[in-house]
């Protein structure tokens, strides 16, 4: 217990430095930890939801640079239906659609806006019987053609609406038939509408993002049963007997493979690597002069029978504490730091707030080797001082 309270009263000697060291640590981690968070956030919303739905094989347009810009036609999905292998098919069209946030005033008046993710679902898809539709109700084949849709809880709160109100997109009034909620954060916080209906308005007739498929199970090797199907689904042809090029994947390899999701786990590493280095660099800085400015103390524990081992342990004590600090600190700055930008317009419904207790597990134990890396050189080179040149130090 003399030990930790010896290495917490060298660093308050200095609370300057101390806050600084950790001031600086903070906003790395919280960089770090704000964009590995959101990464994992999106994959864990999906890769629930695809699990609560019992997904077998998620399908989009082989080659597609960015997921919502497959485009796959729609009679490939009606000619998947009838597969005897197939249980049951969810298609969507998936778009990033302009939405007014209140109806107009004056004839003058331009409502604000914003970005909304928005989904035409086909009357069928069996995501419908999936959901928790918390007000008034789902949408049918009757309301295809009448411009009705469904929004997400999270939206409808934050926007105050409910059934029998109206919405525009993309400069089309839509009626509210139903509020629904899932796992899916993004699901939440979206539009769901009827699959043709926005095909027209979108300019996108006859086509669809992509599909997923539960597969008939019948065998004691299910595996082998959706595998067969990914590798017909490789093969099929359109209305005109041309290859169509889809790429099926298991919910896991999709979210592997996902163009968006690999781009903001690049960055994410990008900038931790970015942080780890500034953080090496600064906790370097910081133990080195700690280390100069204590040469006469250091000697005279030399002196007084401290072996080398435990001034070595006392070094990166100090720094190890720090790293500590800056962990927490940076963890509560990350965690307020995605709920801030989840209520900023511009990103609003696309980042989910909060960090998982994993992001944070694998920050703060980045943190602490950044405290080990940039307190060893001080700490062996503090080791190496001899007692009688410790003491002659000026």
């Amino acid at each position: 217990m003399y030990f930790v309270t010896f290495i917490l009263k060298n660093l308050t000697r200095r609370p300057i430095r101390t806050v600084l060291t950790v001031l600086g640590l903070t906003v790395a981690l919280g960089s770090m930890l704000g964009l590995l968070g959101v990464t994992k956030n999106f994959r864990s919303s999906l890769s629930e939801t695809f699990e609560q739905r019992r997904v077998d094989l998620v399908i989009v347009r082989k080659g597609a640079a960015f997921q919502l810009n497959s485009e796959i036609p729609q009679s490939v999905v009606d000619q998947v239906k009838k597969w005897p292998e197939i249980e049951a098919i969810d298609a969507a069209l998936v778009d990033m659609s302009e939405m007014q946030t209140r109806e107009p005033r004056s004839p003058d008046d331009i409502p604000p806006s914003r970005t909304v993710l928005v989904q035409g679902w086909l009357p069928e898809n069996f995501g419908f019987g999936d959901m928790d539709v918390t007000d008034g109700r789902a949408l049918t084949k009757d309301d295809e053609g009448h411009h009705r849709a469904m929004l997400g809880s999270s939206l409808a709160a934050s926007l105050k609406k409910k059934p029998g109100d109206t919405i525009t997109i993309l400069q089309k009034k839509f009626e509210i038939v139903g509020v629904f909620n899932t796992p899916s954060f993004y699901e939440r916080e979206g539009v769901l509408t009827i699959l043709k209906d926005y095909q027209e308005l979108s300019g996108r007739k006859g086509v669809v993002t992509g599909f997923s498929v539960r597969v008939k199970k019948v065998t004691p090797d299910p595996d082998a049963e959706v595998e067969a199907v990914r590798q017909k689904m490789m093969t099929i042809k359109d209305e005109h007997d041309k290859p169509v090029e889809l790429a099926p994947d298991r919910p896991e390899k999709y979210l592997d493979n996902a163009s968006h999701l690999k781009i903001t786990t690049a960055m994410a590493w990008m900038v931790t690597s970015i942080a780890i280095l500034i953080g090496v660099i600064g906790m370097l800085n910081t133990m080195v002069m700690s280390v100069l400015e204590r040469t006469q103390e250091i000697g005279i524990l030399r002196a007084v029978g401290w072996p080398r081992s435990r001034i070595v342990r006392m070094v990166l004590g100090e720094a190890v504490v720090l790293a500590l600090a800056a962990a927490f600190f940076g963890s509560l700055a990350a965690i307020a730091g995605t709920y801030l930008m989840a209520l900023s317009p511009k990103v609003q419904g696309f980042i989910q707030p909060g960090i998982a207790w994993s992001v944070i597990a694998q920050g703060t134990a980045m943190t602490i080797a950044i405290g080990i890396i940039g307190g060893l050189y001080p700490a062996f080179r503090a080791a190496r001082l001899l007692p009688t040149e410790a003491l002659r130090h000026d």
